[in-house]
């Protein structure tokens, strides 16, 4: 039988192995990490976009977490295609992350028959990173007597061949948001797309185009200036930052309700220990008062998740999504 001091003892000498062996795989996670390099985040979208602002605000908070370094690389185009491939072309060893919008899990898979990838087998969800709310602002294109939603409806149908409306892109969620408003207005409309949000901002500021659908940060600096009026915005209710300006449900379009979000996600066969390990130093960088506040001047909330969440939140949006696009007949071809 052994003695009290006997058995002190050992507890003593357990915990001390212990905390040994968790300093030494602590060390040695470490050292494979600096031996793998810096971690990538491939982005869906091109520079100065929406998503380019997510993943370089994240990489500048994630320096801690990865002394190696952060790097952040645009891959635009095709739907988010050629950064999804980029990701599965990317090794599975926890060095490596897509950041792109929600839809690519979401909505492209009902939308695009010719998808080069499946969500389920070539994305693994790890955390979200920020959502918004979209708006629809005309230019000097229009001219400076239509003031609401409806007024431009009505200019809509008094001129056709005037009606081009741009989004960033085929199949992105403005594109979504423009084909749900239309539809449900009943009018024409020509959709002209763009490689990203900046240089269909260019085009709209200079008249060449009349509308355009983007996150509703950033048509706030030309809203303020005059160039721009914007009719509206996406979410079920008014935005705290265009209090004055009313949602497409208050206009009386009241399916016209959509949240842009982004997300990270790593390749197939990512371990979970990786994937949850990444998903904590993501949760840490979104939660800085520094990114928040970065987020919020850019028109976006700062949100992070586990895993686990964001695949529950895929599921329940597919099924919201898969409906509308097949009610709508919308098919598109890369």
């Amino acid at each position: 039988m052994f003695h009290s001091t006997s058995r002190r003892a050992i507890l003593q000498s357990a915990a001390l192995w212990a905390v040994t062996l968790a300093s030494l795989c602590a060390n040695r996670q470490a050292m494979a990490q600096a031996a793998q390099g810096p971690l990538r985040i491939i982005c869906s979208g091109p520079a100065g976009s929406i998503p380019d602002i997510v993943a370089r605000r994240v990489a500048e908070q994630l320096g801690g977490a990865y002394p190696q370094g952060v790097v952040v690389d645009n891959r635009p185009g095709a739907a988010g295609q050629i950064a999804v491939n980029a990701l599965k072309a990317a090794p599975s060893d926890g060095t490596t992350l897509l950041l792109a919008q929600g839809a690519v899990a979401t909505v492209y898979p009902y939308l695009y028959p010719k998808l080069a990838y499946d969500p389920a087998r070539d994305l693994q969800p790890v955390s979200l990173a920020g959502e918004m709310t979209l708006a629809l602002a005309i230019g000097p294109a229009v001219p400076s007597t239509v003031t609401n939603l409806r007024e431009f409806i009505a200019w809509l149908r008094s001129n056709p061949k005037l009606a081009n409306v741009a989004s960033p892109g085929t199949g992105t969620l403005p594109h979504l948001l423009e084909a749900m408003l239309f539809s449900e207005a009943d009018v024409a409309w020509q959709h002209v797309v763009y490689a990203g949000g900046p240089p269909a901002m260019v085009d709209l500021l200079g008249g060449q185009i009349a509308a355009l659908v983007l996150p509703e940060g950033l048509f706030r600096q030309h809203k303020a200036t005059g160039k721009l009026r914007v009719l509206a915005t996406s979410g079920a209710e008014r935005s705290p930052y265009f209090p004055d300006v009313p949602s497409f449900a208050e206009a009386g379009y009241r399916n016209v309700v959509v949240r842009e979000w982004f997300a990270f996600f790593m390749p197939a066969n990512t371990s979970s220990a990786a994937i949850n390990s990444a998903a904590t130093a993501l949760k840490t960088a979104i939660s800085s008062p520094e990114l928040v506040a970065a987020f919020a001047e850019a028109g976006m909330l700062a949100r992070s998740s586990a895993p686990e969440r964001l695949t529950a939140r895929i599921a329940a949006e597919q099924g919201y999504w898969q409906p509308r696009i097949r009610s709508m007949g919308l098919k598109v071809e890369l």
